[in-house]
């Protein structure tokens, strides 16, 4: 009995000691949140130097960006295609395509190397002007850096850990843990997994308490308590739904198109990516130079426009130019921030519209239905509106409005986004 002993406390030790898988992969999930959380944090605090230094130098010579914008666009491009063509565009559709060959995607969609590049060059993208966001991004590096912390502690690679990596990313980027765990469910898992329930939450949660503990209870476009009567509601939000739905819904076609068309001149430019990139960034400088509104994510003006700030009646057509530009030139960048503020301009459309309605809650109504029409997952962009506004009394009208738009959008453009672009990502995944 006694030889027995020391075999089932080795048998013991080695299933349910600090050894064991069971707690190799607790480390490895709370380790790999924590480290989400802090990466994220630091990435937004660079993105924010990055945005204002820029507008710092266009402010005092309005001339520099239609070379620097252009100059960078190109330099960018060439840097990704020649050291990580895996991280260009936005990074959630490489997660997507990293969920079908988990061991495999760690060496290629998700490595080290196309999370640092993605880190780096997004912020060079807003060092020069690009129309991009940095959410998209923080979800492919946060899967990339899960992924890691799995492997150096010989931990099986599962599609849910790519998963929750990416919902952390998202919680961390906009202070949202309920935008993460739906994003989650809506957009990058193709069949959520009961089992896969408690890993995206624990991520989602550390991650989240990470950045709260570390940046404080913000609310990223500050507190919006206005509301909509009923009636005010019946007649604004289909309205809202509709235009921001068909609004959203052309931006990806016409994302999805220059990728797939086979016109001659587009084909032509898609054989000459920097060239490609150049003039996209030329794009993007001449409107930035005549406007001075379209420059970067666009949170500011966004924020703005909640608030009561008039802008130009043209701002969200100019956004949506120079955010399409910027998301089709092959330089690494989101389209998130970008697409809430194009969604704020599609606001302050309908506050002229309806004139005597609460114009706060008439804008986040544009918001929501565009966002809709662009990622098709209404409950992730009411959620993620309903987090970044504290607007808690306008979930009815938000929804409906997302509903309205996710309809809309589909008479547009039939596939989704995310998973169009996902499409040319499995190959090499």
């Amino acid at each position: 009995m006694s030889r027995l002993l020391p075999r089932r406390v080795r048998v013991a030790l080695r299933r349910h000691g600090p050894e064991a898988l069971v707690w190799r992969r607790r480390v490895a999930i709370v380790g790999g949140a924590i480290l989400v959380g802090l990466v994220a944090l630091v990435f937004a605090e660079l993105a924010d130097e990055a945005t204002a230094l820029f507008l710092q130098f266009a402010n005092r010579w309005w001339w520099v960006p239609l070379i620097a914008t252009p100059a960078g666009f190109a330099a960018i491009a060439w840097l990704t295609l020649r050291f990580a063509p895996l991280a260009k565009g936005s990074g959630i559709p490489q997660v997507m395509a990293a969920t079908r060959n988990p061991e495999g995607s760690l060496s290629t969609l998700v490595s080290l190397r196309v999370a640092l590049a993605k880190f780096f060059l997004t912020i060079g993208g807003l060092l020069v002007g690009a129309s991009v966001g940095r959410e998209g991004p923080t979800v492919q590096i946060a899967a990339a850096i899960m992924g890691r912390m799995h492997r150096m502690l010989r931990v099986p690679l599962r599609s849910s850990v790519y998963i929750a990596g990416g919902a952390a990313g998202v919680a961390a980027a906009f202070n949202t843990p309920l935008a993460g765990v739906a994003f989650a469910i809506e957009e990058l898992a193709a069949a959520y997994e009961q089992r896969m329930t408690l890993l995206v939450m624990a991520a989602v949660l550390i991650a989240g308490m990470v950045s709260l503990g570390i940046a404080g209870d913000y609310i990223y476009f500050g507190a919006m308590r206005q509301t909509l009567g009923f009636q005010q509601a019946l007649i604004a939000t289909p309205v809202a739904g509709i235009l921001g739905g068909i609004a959203g819904g052309a931006f990806s076609r016409l994302m999805l198109a220059t990728s797939t068309t086979t016109m001659r001149p587009m084909a032509r430019l898609r054989a000459r990516p920097v060239l490609f990139a150049t003039l996209c960034g030329t794009i993007v400088a001449v409107l930035g130079v005549s406007t001075g509104l379209t420059w970067g994510t666009g949170y500011d003006t966004a924020h703005g426009i909640i608030a009561g700030k008039d802008v130009p009646i043209w701002f969200g057509a100019a956004k949506f130019v120079t955010t399409l530009a910027t998301a089709v030139s092959g330089i690494p960048g989101g389209i998130f921030a970008p697409s809430l503020s194009i969604g704020a301009g599609i606001g302050d459309l309908l506050r002229g519209i309806f004139p005597g309605y609460p114009s706060g809650a008439v804008v986040l109504l544009g918001m929501v239905a565009y966002f809709t029409g662009v990622v098709r997952a209404p409950l992730t962009a009411v959620i993620i509106i309903s987090e970044t506004t504290a607007s808690r009394g306008l979930m009815m009208p938000l929804l409906a409005s997302a509903l309205i738009g996710d309809f809309a959008a589909q008479f547009v453009c039939k596939e989704k986004l995310y998973h169009g672009l996902s499409q040319r990502f499995l190959a090499k995944s």
